[in-house]
């Protein structure tokens, strides 16, 4: 007794095996079988070599004939259809195989990103699907030349396939994210009010927070660590005209540049035009859009009035950790985000008052 349900083959075998051995079960020849079926014994043969396909009609004759179900005769076709278009594309795909060279494959197979693959041709295969292209040539016009746009040395052409592995990941996650359609002013006074969560270190209270707020004015936030070979810290794109995208990598692990990178880029989203990409931490990006989004997120963190009394304080002499808290407490953000500033300023060398920043790991990082 044949059950289709118990059938899943997982090699290249054509349905012309199972017919053979049913025939074998009843001692009967091809020519037996045509009989039955009321077909020639050279269709039943080309059914048996793989050389002709299972169709409804025969399907039907084999299940009345040798028995199970029309269905399990036209499954068992399709698999072995599929299977055989598999492997030819395994096969084919053997000839791109030096694209893998542009990827940091195995590293994305580590962070789970693509699955299992045996062989060059199943790898190239994966890394498409993870891609959503249907070809190394499409992967090429779609993320490959577009990203170039930010090389300005020949060590960027490196770090190509890495920086478009991390845009992608991101693309995935924040399809995963429900978004109101953007709204400017929306997300403008989110920001605001996002401010104060600088002050909780604790990523598992801020981050929900921040993902919610952001979505809920068209804007998906996402973390994604990023790639050997891509030393990137955040990005900002526009996946639709009314949902926008920004992403976070933790590059520099501490509360300061993980909040100075997020309003930067939110700097970009309400600055900049829709149909430009930002990717901070490489070469080639337009200064003056890079100056106006430094701008707005160091006068969101601390505003141009606070920074000069910061100033103010910190030309008086040796400023003291207590003070600094007192300071961050005042303005409402974390005392990293004040030593942050005042490094980047010179008002304090970079050696000092690091402790007094909240550093991030990961999970399972090292």
């Amino acid at each position: 007794m044949i059950e289709s349900a118990q059938f899943h083959p997982d090699w290249v075998s054509p349905p012309g095996e199972t017919i053979e051995d049913l025939l074998s079960e009843r001692g009967w020849t091809q020519v037996e079988l045509a009989e039955r079926m009321g077909t020639t014994k050279k269709h039943v043969n080309d059914l048996v070599k793989g050389r002709a396909a299972i169709t409804p009609g025969s399907a039907t004759s084999l299940a009345r004939v040798l028995g199970a179900t029309t269905d399990f005769w036209l499954v068992r076709e399709a698999q072995y259809r599929a299977a055989l278009s598999q492997r030819e594309a395994v096969q084919a795909a053997k000839a791109d195989a030096d694209w893998l060279k542009e990827l940091p494959f195995g590293w994305m197979q580590n962070q789970g990103w693509v699955g299992p693959a045996r062989g060059q041709g199943e790898k190239v295969l994966e890394a498409l699907r993870f891609f959503g292209v249907a070809s190394v040539e499409a992967w090429r016009a779609h993320y490959g030349r577009p990203l170039t746009a930010f090389r300005s040395s020949e060590k960027f052409e490196k770090k190509t396939g890495s920086l478009a592995a991390w845009l992608r990941r991101a693309e995935l996650e924040a399809a995963d994210i429900e978004c109101a359609a953007y709204d400017k002013a929306k997300f403008k006074q989110a920001l605001i009010d996002l401010r104060e969560l600088t002050s909780e270190g604790d990523p598992s209270v801020f981050v929900p927070r921040l993902v919610e707020t952001c979505a809920a004015a068209g804007v998906a936030v996402v973390f994604v660590p990023h790639p050997t070979k891509c030393p990137v810290s955040g990005a900002t794109k526009w996946l639709t005209t009314d949902k926008a995208l920004l992403v976070l990598s933790l590059r520099h692990k501490t509360n300061d540049h993980l909040w100075f990178t997020f309003f930067h880029e939110a700097g970009h989203l309400l600055l900049h035009g829709k149909k430009l990409l930002f990717i901070e931490g490489i070469d080639g990006l337009d200064e003056i859009q890079e100056d106006q989004a430094d701008r707005f997120s160091r006068d969101t963190l601390i505003a141009p009035n606070d920074a000069r009394r910061l100033r103010q304080l910190a030309m008086r002499g040796r400023v003291s950790k207590a003070q600094v808290r007192q300071f961050a407490a005042a303005i409402g953000v974390a005392p990293g985000i004040v030593v942050g500033r005042m490094q980047k300023e010179n008002w304090l060398p970079w050696t000092h008052m690091n402790d007094l920043k909240v550093r991030y790991a990961w999970v399972g990082e090292g």
